[in-house]
């Protein structure tokens, strides 16, 4: 089973965490990336980030990165949202 961890830190302190669970291995592995990427922001009611170029590099290198206020649209009341690979 697929399974990313989204964690919202602030101030060094993990303040949410959830983790998106994906069993369809008919879907490619950025598709499943993306789909539990979104089903992160919804339940922490965020917009989807935008994926800079060092946040492509740090997921391909070590499955995990962090989005901070770069990556969205609007303000964030925390310092970064971490994604990462914890089960393929």
């Amino acid at each position: 089973m697929f399974r990313m961890w989204g964690k919202i830190w602030k101030d060094h302190h993990l303040i949410k965490d959830m983790v998106a669970c994906n069993a369809d291995y008919s879907q490619s592995r950025t598709a499943m990336v993306f789909q539990a990427l979104d089903e992160i922001c919804q339940d922490f009611d965020l917009s989807r980030p935008i994926w800079l170029d060092s946040n492509i590099k740090d997921f391909k290198l070590h499955d995990k990165t962090r989005f901070t206020q770069d990556s969205f649209i609007e303000s964030i009341d925390f310092d970064y949202l971490e994604i990462q690979v914890i089960e393929e």
